[in-house]
């Protein structure tokens, strides 16, 4: 690690961020992520932004190497969520210009707010917060929910804040279930935590391994709900942004009827840019639409293999690369069923297969991230203990039920 450090111009060692240093490692990168944005609104930059680039993915590297976020208490959550968002952020700066870089065009942005005249730099920034590319012409195919909240611009707020407030009772409520449902083992003790139980039967022990997988589905469905919602309310209420720019993020993914539905529709379409970049395109140059659909879901198991790393160095990346990974078959075994039958995947049998599938590599998904201990964390409720003893007794009573049939 020291010798990455000294060849990037970094520390010898790991420092504590304070002031100087978040100037002097993190801010570079993201100084180099808004320059790039500029260039790639400009026309003619094409040949300055391949020079950039090596230069930001190099910063954005130093800045993930060389920063201690753990404020001198390695052993707090807050270290593993300090580290997660410094290396999230750092991500994705070097993928998005990356995907800029390689556009040879200027992206041209078609949808601004209301009496709002064009602007580089406000553009700019749009551009550099906005991850679906809802109002730009590099977002081509990419599916915008229906809107079905309020017009007026007060009754929008109200409706996201009421939003959040709600997907964080959600959230809390799921996350107090798993953690009580896979508590052995939980938190620093070697192996993390599992979602299987030994002791019961192989069909009830995939039952109930599903069950919380769904639970953590709909419990990462609710944190970024929340996190959009309370974003929405930020931007519109503070920053005077129009609500048409915060378009819904999911399409009520519980009803989807099909993989391609799932993951093109329902569910949120943020890294779908990143992905395809990543691994969508190269795979695709060699092996066309099948190589595109399969390369962007291994990056999205490289993708959450690192966002694990950040909680525990020792996970293997099996978990993400093998749960991610699958889900490119299950999208290409429909596209054969349309092939072969000349009819689309969807009704009821439809939701069964999708709901099937997600549920059996959801179960891998859920097991590595259990294992890296990313449930081993405080429940939004804990600071309601009445509601957190009802979770737990609830889920101990149905698991004491289980086991009365093993």
């Amino acid at each position: 690690m020291s010798f990455v450090l000294r060849a990037l111009g970094g520390p010898s060692a790991k420092i504590s961020i304070g002031i100087i240093y978040f100037v002097l490692y993190v801010l570079p990168p993201v100084v180099c992520y808004f320059a790039v944005a500029v260039l790639a609104i400009t026309p003619q930059t094409h040949t300055t932004r391949v020079a950039l680039w090596p230069l930001t993915a190099l910063l954005a590297l130093r800045a993930v190497v060389s920063v201690d976020t753990s404020h001198e208490k390695p052993e707090h959550q807050i270290s593993d969520i300090n580290l997660m968002a410094l290396v999230i952020s750092m991500f994705l700066i070097a993928t998005r210009t990356l995907g800029w870089t390689l556009t040879k065009e200027p992206f041209v942005r078609h949808f601004r707010p209301a009496n709002s005249p064009p602007s580089i730099i406000m553009d700019a920034i749009d551009l550099t917060l906005n991850f679906r590319g809802h109002g730009w012409n590099w977002s081509h195919g990419l599916y915008i929910p229906h809107e079905t909240r309020p017009t007026n611009r007060t009754a929008f707020v109200f409706h996201a804040f009421f939003s959040a407030v709600i997907h964080a009772l959600i959230l809390g409520i799921l996350h107090r279930a798993i953690l009580t449902s896979v508590s052995v083992e939980v938190g620093a003790i070697s192996g993390g935590s599992t979602i299987f139980d030994d002791t019961l039967p192989f069909p009830l022990r995939y039952l109930r391994s599903s069950l919380i997988s769904a639970c953590a589905a709909f419990a990462i469905y609710a944190m970024i709900q929340m996190g959009y919602d309370l974003a929405t309310v930020l931007a519109v209420l503070f920053f005077g942004q129009d609500p048409a720019q915060w378009p819904p993020i999911f399409d009520a993914p519980w009803y989807a009827t099909s993989l391609s539905e799932f993951w093109g529709r329902k569910w949120h379409q943020c890294h779908r840019q990143h992905f395809l970049v990543l691994g969508g395109y190269p795979l695709s140059v060699v092996f066309g639409r099948a190589g595109m659909v399969i390369g962007a879901f291994l990056a999205s198991g490289i993708f959450h293999h690192i966002v694990l790393l950040t909680l525990d160095s020792r996970i293997e990346l099996r978990w993400m690369l093998t749960g991610f990974g699958m889900m490119g078959p299950g999208l290409l075994a429909e596209r054969a069923f349309r092939q072969l039958t000349g009819r689309w995947v969807g009704g009821i049998v439809g939701w069964i297969w999708t709901m099937t599938w997600l549920l059996l590599w959801g179960n891998v998904i859920v097991e590595g991230s259990a294992k890296a201990r990313f449930v081993g964390y405080g429940s939004l409720i804990d600071g309601v203990p009445s509601l957190g003893v009802l979770v737990d007794r609830l889920v101990i009573s149905f698991d004491a039920w289980l086991h009365t049939f093993g």
